[in-house]
């Protein structure tokens, strides 16, 4: 069974930092693309940052470059999140495609996890 679960998510102040974590099991990780999406209240899901098989395809939304990094090992994600903003305020996902590149397209992604809430206070 593949479970992707998210931690690290909570509350913090406008300028801080946070470092998500994303848990991948029941599957072969390192062969997959991995992508961070976020869905604000009311909003729709908003990709944040994505990174293919070999780590060497690193893609950012444009509201989150130069504040955002992913990584990855052959087990987890990571996205390290600085100079948080309250429009940063969502619940994050984690998800992993099966091709291997990651990318912007939410479709592309066959397996999610069940989010983590990031809250950016003012």
């Amino acid at each position: 069974q593949v479970q992707l679960v998210e931690s690290g998510g909570g509350l913090v102040p406008a300028g801080g930092s946070l470092r998500l974590s994303c848990a991948a099991s029941g599957l072969t990780f390192r062969l997959y693309g991995v992508g961070w999406f976020r869905q604000a209240q009311g909003k729709e899901r908003e990709f944040v940052a994505s990174l293919g098989w070999s780590a060497d395809t690193a893609r950012y939304g444009e509201s989150v470059k130069g504040r955002f990094t992913i990584s990855r090992d052959d087990a987890k994600a990571y996205l390290q999140m600085t100079n948080l903003k309250p429009e940063d305020t969502a619940v994050y996902y984690c998800g992993a495609d099966p091709n291997g590149s990651g990318g912007t397209s939410y479709g592309r992604y066959a397996y999610w996890g069940q989010g983590t809430q990031v809250t950016v206070s003012s």
